[in-house]
């Protein structure tokens, strides 16, 4: 049994922006998932990218945001 390999923060920008593109214009879905896009493009490391989102406000979208990253990237924490 293999295991799927990580993806790369650019990556992870890519699917986070279609997603943000795709989702009503305000909504807290489509803040968290261009919040996610903009971080990932933006650092270098997953670490690194959920450092970053973990400093989001307000609390809603920091919480979208890290569920959606967390699904994105494949980690659960």
């Amino acid at each position: 049994m293999t295991t799927p390999p990580m993806r790369d923060n650019l990556d992870l920008a890519s699917s986070a922006r279609e997603m943000a593109d795709n989702l009503p214009a305000g909504s807290l879905d489509q803040a968290a998932a261009a919040s996610v896009a903009i971080t990932c493009a933006t650092t270098r490391t997953i670490p690194q990218a959920r450092d970053v989102l973990q400093g989001l406000t307000p609390a809603p979208v920091r919480q979208a945001a890290l569920d959606l990253f967390d699904r994105l990237s494949g980690q659960s924490q």
